[in-house]
């Protein structure tokens, strides 16, 4: 049994050190095909949108889990058999594989991520940066916390505290639809660029929310995301202190397809550069 800094009285304990452990046994799993490189690469609705074996077999082995301990619970997972509905309040969120792209070109950027929401909030997150072998972990109102494989509690995390875009540090990415769509993001990307010290593009938005809730960045924003790819990272993030919002500066809320997150003092200045270049872009 996982040890937590946390009351093992909280509501949601065996649902939180039960996504912790399937996240590092995915991970682990992940990993092992990873060093052997991918048998199978296949192509879903664009030429860009990828899967391989590792995502099937990645969702198997956490589907497996969760249906078993919580039949009750609804599933939303992103290959094929992961939209399982049940009657129930409870509501998990799996990404088997945020990184399919780089996980194929064995770029070394790639996580897992389950999250569960009860009715509509998030009450629990867990990503796991795989190569690295750190767990990104949080329950709502415990605080958001990132383990290595010999403790749970190696760091309470904190978004950064950087005031000015000019000295910032941000990640987004690029819909898979950039080809054809006009709103792709590059009139945003293009605005922000030269008004910010950097922007990175892993291509894993699980782990940059992670990062952004670690410190590591200070703003994050995107665009035409599937819920799976925030659900975990959202809670993280506010849970380190951050501000997370859809474009127009509401509350982020689940089925949102854009999002403007960043530490407290950055995130009005961020949000508005992303509405002003949209403004220009004629969006």
């Amino acid at each position: 049994m996982l040890s937590l800094p946390i009351p093992t009285s909280y509501e949601f304990y065996a649902e939180l050190t039960t996504a912790i452990h399937l996240a590092r046994q995915a991970g682990d799993l992940l990993l092992d095909i990873h060093r052997q490189g991918p048998r199978r690469i296949e192509t879903k609705n664009t030429a860009v949108d990828m899967l391989t074996e590792a995502d099937t077999a990645s969702q198997a082995l956490i589907l497996e889990t969760l249906t078993t301990r919580f039949p009750d619970h609804s599933i939303l997972a992103e290959e094929e058999g992961g939209d399982q509905q049940r009657s129930g309040r409870a509501l998990w969120l799996v990404d088997p594989l945020d990184g399919t792209t780089n996980f194929a070109s064995r770029f070394p950027v790639f996580a897992v991520s389950i999250a569960l929401w009860v009715d509509g909030q998030p009450v629990l997150g867990v990503v796991q940066d795989v190569v690295r072998s750190r767990t990104y972990w949080t329950a709502a109102g415990q605080g958001a916390w990132m383990a290595t494989p010999e403790r749970l509690d190696e760091s309470r995390l904190q978004t950064s505290q950087t005031r000015e875009l000019n000295q910032s540090l941000l990640a987004t990415g690029f819909p898979y639809v950039r080809a054809t769509a006009k709103d792709n993001n590059l009139a945003e990307f293009n605005y922000l660029m030269p008004r910010v010290r950097g922007i990175r593009r892993a291509g894993a938005a699980a782990l940059d929310q992670a990062w952004l809730a670690d410190g590591r960045l200070d703003g994050y924003w995107e665009a035409r995301l599937s819920p799976w790819d925030w659900a975990a990272g959202v809670l993280l993030m506010l849970e380190a202190g951050g501000v997370v919002t859809d474009y127009a500066g509401n509350p982020w809320r689940l089925g949102a397809d854009q999002m403007v997150a960043a530490n407290p003092y950055l995130h009005e200045k961020l949000l508005a550069a992303v509405q002003t270049a949209r403004r220009e872009a004629g969006f």
